[in-house]
């Protein structure tokens, strides 16, 4: 075998066993979020300039037999609730975790229909990369589907595709290619008794969804199916 007959043979090998090895290397798994509740009670100026300190009045929390049907049968909801006042400086939510880098193609939840699901509250606050704080309100999100606990209680799915979130009227300001990836999202509740007259204080939200991955109980969420 010549000289460059050799080098080809070695070349041809390790190109070979490049290739096996890459193939066999494990696939990168779908990314699993975290939604854990918070409950916040500002200090003096915390809503803004002289503002009041906030009273607690607030209470977030993964609950039991409150939520539509999973395959534990615990049937977890997240309930968001604020008693007295809207102006209150306070409010319930969930941070999103793990989502930080991705870009955003669907947001979404199911919203129990005997709580409250107004153009406030709930609502994301999602952080992008490229231009700030965007807010989306749950009054006007579309409804792609109404389900039934084990309670008999209605739920109302909402979820926001891409295009929804690029539509002025449903994001503000619309999220859009140019606003480049997510830094957080947050579900916050922050309307009282008072914020209509036909508020509770309170909704139950099930199944969080972030681009196709529930959230529907504490720990990490399952990711979709492929």
């Amino acid at each position: 075998m010549t000289r460059r007959s050799f080098t080809l043979t070695l070349a041809v090998i390790a190109g070979l066993l490049f290739v096996t090895t890459a193939s066999a290397m494990p696939s990168k798994p779908p990314q699993r979020y975290l939604a854990v509740p918070f409950e916040f009670v500002g200090a003096e100026g915390d809503c803004g300039e002289g503002s009041a300190a906030g009273e607690d009045t607030v209470h977030a929390a993964w609950v039991t037999h409150d939520g539509l049907p999973d395959a534990g049968k615990s049937d977890h909801a997240l309930l968001l609730a604020k008693s007295g006042a809207t102006a209150n400086c306070a409010s319930a939510g969930a941070k999103v975790y793990k989502v930080e880098g991705i870009t955003l193609t669907e947001l979404g939840y199911d919203v129990r229909d005997d709580g409250d699901c107004s153009a406030n509250a709930p609502r994301f606050e999602i952080v992008m990369s490229e231009d700030g704080l965007h807010t989306v309100g749950c009054a006007d999100g579309p409804v792609t589907e109404t389900l039934t606990d084990r309670r008999d209680q209605s739920w109302s799915r909402k979820r926001w595709s891409a295009d929804d979130l690029a539509d002025g009227a449903l994001a503000s300001p619309p999220i859009t290619p140019d606003s480049g990836t997510v830094v957080s999202i947050t579900l916050v509740f922050d309307d009282g008794e008072d914020a209509s007259d036909e508020s509770t204080g309170h909704t139950f939200v099930d199944n969080i969804d972030v681009n196709g991955t529930l959230m529907g109980k504490p720990g990490l969420a399952k990711p979709p199916a492929h």
